[in-house]
């Protein structure tokens, strides 16, 4: 890249001497008056110029409020340049007051070499969370003046600062808890004090592989209490987004120049397969049955405890994520991941649909650089009146290792043509107000509404299950469940409620709130594990995860017996949910298979298991007539998982007598 920008400035260089007026028709051309018609929008959406230079600049991220406010990060002092602002970087609020289009009020929040190289804002009424170097910290404006009044610290100790693959944003979840990432170089989360954080699962929130390794994924609570690491093994995965059901997508970057750009549904407890699980080997290292594909070889994808990725999409530098959950857009955005990739200069949308217990997905364009790959999409968000912002970051080359351009950065709104940016008002005074703001697609509005219903008492829990009771929109009417099964003494009735919903993402809705409100997870198992949906197994498979009862060894066996020997993600499911139960898990799959065993389904769950029988298992399945031999390595690699011990010996040794 920096070799390609050297000539492209020499070729400058050259056009300057031989025809000044090209230069200057060039230069004519990257200004912000030009930056609109540059850009195409995708089927049934404009684009139109919120700010830009000069005044602002290098647009890392973004957030709008629930009064429609645009909260920009704004960075210089990065890498090579990071001294270039004394003062350093800015956190700004983007106002349109007089309804034109474009922001005329431009505050600074805050500005601090405390948020040097901020990489992610996340606003929830009048405190901020700020993403940067080391640190996340919590900017609060006591008195409303949009000023920040103090700092607070919620976590510490991250790796990465002054790079890429540090600390990502927070984004506030329709369960009420936070969401957040960190890239490979992230490496570690301390608390406040500086100790290391033990997940709910007692492990370190850290990546030296004990048992989590490479970029991670978490959850907290709103004070940072109560982490979760939801998956790992990433190497770059910039950001999140949580959709109202609570299923949780991302972006991630390949090793430069490797075209395994990928999107994944983060399956929760996944390991995502950027190292190898055990030795922490990179892609590139020779093993069985490794795969054909770079792309694919690049995350372990033939490897037994990966989750397969939602989409590869080749070349690029991915950066921000929503769902857009809005009414405003054409009918094929709404509900759709909207993602930002800097690489090939576009924003665009993954349109998905289920796919057995996993999704596919095809893309489709949001605002793509079509004459000016300088446009460098860093971050994409839902305002509340359904309409997006896009930041561009603005430079000739991709990511901070050699920025070029340090002046320049803008904002666009992307709405369809002649939509005017007018953000409701709510009123959160009242509980029906508060209710009916959990309708917004803005999640900074959903918390406002969180925060205001939970000081309602039970008018708020009678208008929230109003909502509940309204049909037609069930991406809503999850966002009730969730507050709802926060109430004290309703979470049972809306699990029990949503589990017979015809809407299988519903019934995922249950099972995940009946593991967040620690309710009878086994006994819901039990209700959905013949469930018509795919999905709905495999949700029931991950909520078995850490139950180490018979009950649920046979629950878990009734899941397994269904697998069809083709979906990957069922079986990742069901390899989640055995975790520390695979011995009563893998007896109780053996008495109830019987001779279907050696069925593709059988040897599929043969291969995805760690128990002491597994070894013999897959030397049996290799020995049988019916594997064909091009199959045998990919249970030969299956070894490479299994603890050591005597009965992995005695398998191999089987093996490497046979003729």
């Amino acid at each position: 890249m920096i070799g390609t920008q050297r000539f492209v400035r020499t070729v400058v260089t050259f056009a300057a001497v031989a025809c000044p007026c090209l230069v200057a028709g060039e230069e004519a051309r990257r200004e912000a008056d030009s930056a609109v018609a540059n850009l195409d929008a995708g089927d049934g959406l404009q684009a139109t110029l919120f700010s830009s230079e000069p005044e602002i600049s290098n647009v890392t991220c973004l957030d709008v409020d629930h009064l429609g406010r645009v909260w920009v990060g704004e960075v210089k002092n990065y890498r090579r340049h990071r001294n270039s602002r004394p003062r350093g970087d800015r956190i700004l609020v983007l106002e349109d007051t007089d309804g034109d289009g474009r922001a005329d009020r431009h505050t600074v929040f805050h500005q601090g070499r405390e948020i040097d190289s901020v990489h992610g804002i996340c606003v929830l009424g009048r405190r901020v969370i700020a993403s940067a170097g080391d640190k996340v910290l919590v900017l609060h404006d006591d008195d409303g003046d949009l000023a920040s009044d103090r700092t607070e610290v919620l976590f510490t100790g991250i790796g990465g600062v002054q790079h890429d693959h540090g600390i990502h944003s927070f984004v506030f979840g329709p369960d009420g808890r936070l969401y957040f990432n960190f890239g490979n170089e992230g490496r570690q989360l301390k608390d406040r004090e500086g100790r290391p954080v033990v997940d709910l699962a007692g492990n370190e929130a850290s990546a030296a592989r004990k048992p989590y390794q490479e970029g991670m994924v978490f959850r907290c609570r709103l004070d940072g209490s109560d982490v979760e690491t939801l998956g790992w093994n990433f190497r770059n995965n910039w950001e999140l987004a949580v959709d109202s059901f609570g299923t949780i997508w991302q972006s991630d970057n390949d090793d430069d120049g490797n075209q395994g750009t990928r999107i994944n549904y983060v399956m929760e407890f996944g390991n995502y397969g950027y190292k190898d699980e055990f030795t922490g080997a990179a892609w590139g290292q020779p093993r069985t049955n490794i795969e054909a594909e770079i792309p694919r070889r690049h995350w372990h994808l033939n490897d037994p405890g990966v989750v397969p990725n939602l989409l590869q999409t080749g070349q690029g530098s991915p950066t921000g994520i929503c769902v857009y959950e809005g009414t405003l857009f054409p009918d094929r955005y709404r509900g759709q991941v909207i993602h930002c990739d800097a690489g090939p200069s576009v924003c665009r949308a993954y349109v998905t649909r289920p796919d057995g217990a996993g999704y596919t997905a095809e893309i489709a364009d949001v605002l793509r650089g079509a004459r000016d790959n300088w446009y460098r999409p860093s971050d994409v968000v839902v305002a509340p009146d359904g309409s997006l912002f896009v930041g561009d970051w603005y430079d000739p080359g991709v990511g901070g290792h050699n920025q070029q351009e340090v002046d320049k950065g803008r904002i666009f709104r992307v709405a369809p043509p002649g939509s005017r940016y007018a953000p409701p008002r709510h009123d959160f005074s009242t509980a029906a107000g508060a209710a009916a703001a959990l309708a917004s697609p803005n999640p900074a509005t959903w918390f406002m509404a969180w925060e205001a219903l939970g000081g309602q008492g039970p008018d708020a829990a009678a208008e929230v299950m109003r909502i509940w009771n309204t049909k037609g929109d069930d991406r809503l009417r999850a966002r009730a469940a969730w507050f709802l099964g926060s109430v004290p003494g309703q979470a049972d009735t809306i699990v029990d409620l949503a589990a017979g919903e015809a809407n299988p993402d519903l019934r995922i809705v249950a099972l995940r709130l009946a593991r967040a409100r620690k309710l009878d997870v086994l006994r819901l198992v039990r209700r959905l594990s013949e469930d018509s949906a795919a999905s709905v197994r495999r949700e029931c498979a991950i909520a078995l995860r850490g139950i180490t009862s018979a009950d649920a060894a046979e629950a878990w066996t009734t899941l397994a017996l269904q697998h069809d020997g083709r979906d990957r993600w069922y079986l990742e499911a069901l390899g989640i949910g055995a975790a520390g139960n695979w011995d009563a898990c893998l007896d109780a799959y053996l008495t109830r298979v019987g001779d279907k065993l050696m069925t593709d389904a059988g040897k599929d769950v043969v291969w995805r298991s760690r128990g002491s029988k597994t070894p013999a298992l897959l030397a049996r399945i290799i020995k049988d007539a019916s594997t064909p031999e091009a199959a045998k390595p990919r249970f030969m690699r299956s070894f490479d998982f299994l603890a050591k011990g005597s009965e992995k010996d005695a398998a191999l040794q089987e093996l490497i007598t046979l003729d």
